[in-house]
Formats: structure tokens, sequence, C-alpha cells
């Protein structure tokens, strides 16, 4: 699995295993086994600090939790992709410009990584567009520390211009839709194969994930309803309706 982090693990589970409306998940072996994380005590110590900052909630002794809103946004800034499949876009435009010098890079590089599942994508030389509400957590993240007077942030309406050109500029609409495309490819091959259907699952995960890490989760008022992402997601379901039955 393309994810290290358990706090991460146990979100992504949570939200994959149950959808927007949030149904309940049992941290049951084939869980543990599909998104890669033991039934030890440091699960247990990551489960009980996600119930007390909120992210989720146990909702029966028999290990069943789910998850709370907050735990989505949070999950959101992992995996923009999911914020839009919940939430409807403000319609408002997010500018990030930042000018680290080379002398400082480690917190160039430190910002980068920070800002990873923003769907940030590079407009102009220093400056990054999203459509995603990320300046709040900007502030949280800089506020304070070095990096802080490098950094300008701006939101905005959209007023003139073709948003298809600039969507295929910035975030290389036509090479992402080529991935998911790839993406259906493995999943046909993992599923045309023999085998356990949990081992199965936890493959086509492995592969989701890996996409939906690169994935800047643009929403449908910009993609269309069309969009291949959004199909990825109806199969994906599909899928594990199949395989968890």
């Amino acid at each position: 699995m393309g994810v290290k982090e358990r706090r991460t693990k146990i979100l992504l589970s949570f939200f994959l295993l149950s959808d927007v409306d949030f149904k309940s998940v049992k941290i049951d072996a084939n869980a543990q086994k599909i998104f890669d994380y033991s039934p030890n005590l440091k699960t247990q110590t990551t489960l009980s600090s996600l119930i007390k900052e909120g992210a989720i909630k146990k909702i029966s002794e028999n290990e069943e939790y789910v998850l709370t809103d907050s735990g989505f946004e949070s999950l959101s800034f992992e995996f923009p992709f999911f914020r839009f499949l919940k939430n409807k876009w403000d319609m408002k435009w997010r500018i990030i410009s930042y000018e680290i010098p080379e002398a400082k890079r480690e917190l160039r590089d430190r910002l980068r990584r920070e800002m990873q599942g923003w769907g940030l994508g590079p407009w102009h030389r220093s400056f990054w567009l999203t459509p995603h509400p990320v300046i709040e957590k900007l502030k949280t993240l800089v506020t304070g520390k070095a990096e802080e007077q490098y950094i300008q942030a701006f939101e905005s309406d959209h007023s003139f211009g073709n948003r298809d050109i600039l969507i295929e500029k910035v975030w290389g609409k036509s090479a992402l839709d080529k991935q998911y495309r790839g993406l259906f490819k493995k999943w046909h091959e993992i599923l045309s194969k023999d085998g356990d259907k949990i081992e199965k699952f936890q493959h086509v995960v492995d592969e989701y994930i890996t996409l939906l890490r690169v994935d800047p989760g643009l929403p449908v008022d910009l993609m269309g309803e069309s969009w291949i992402g959004f199909e990825a997601m109806n199969i994906f379901k599909e899928i594990r309706g199949i395989l968890l039955s």
C-alpha cells in the first residue's frame, strides 16, 4: 500500500469501506489485511487518539466505528478527490504564491510535503491554484514559522477565460484520464485471475490509492458529471460489493 502512516490507513479504511454516508465499519481481520494494519497496541492507540480528537466514533464494543465530518475533512487534506464527493464547491479559487530562496531549501521542501494533498496545480512560476478550501489550513501551518515571510495567499472568483484550457494547463486532465484508463486495465487483470476475494480487493485498493494520491480532486462543476474519475469511484463500489459480499 502506498500509505505508511497508520492514522491515514485507518481513516482511509473507514471511508473506502463505507462511502460518503459514513456507514459503520468493523475493524476485523479482513479490513486489517486490506489496509495493511495489525490489531496491535499501536493500532489501538491510534484508534483511541482518533476518537479523542473527534475524527471517528466507536459505536459498539464489537470494534465498529464511523467516520465523522472532522475525520473526513482531515482525510480530504491527504486525498482531495474525496472532498467534493460529499461537499459542494463554493466556486472560489485559492491562489498560493511562495518563493523560498535556495539557501532555505529545507523550508521549501517541508512546505511542499505538507501541501501535497491540497489539489494544488502549477499555474505560473511560484503560483499555485486550487479550488479546495485550504487558506485556513495554510495559516495554521505557517503562522509564526520561518516560511510565513515567503508566502502570499488569495481567494478569487473566475471572471474570464476558458476553464477547460485552464484545467488542462494546470492539472493535466488528459494525462490523468489516461492514468484512470490504465487503472481500469489493472483492475480487470486483478479480477480475471483466480484467488482469494480479500486478496483481490487488497490489490484493487492498492492500485486505486496510488492514483488517488495524484488526483487533485476537482469538483463536478469543473470536470463534468461524466469525468472518468467519478466513473472509477462507481466501479470501485461495484467491485467492493462483489468481493466483500
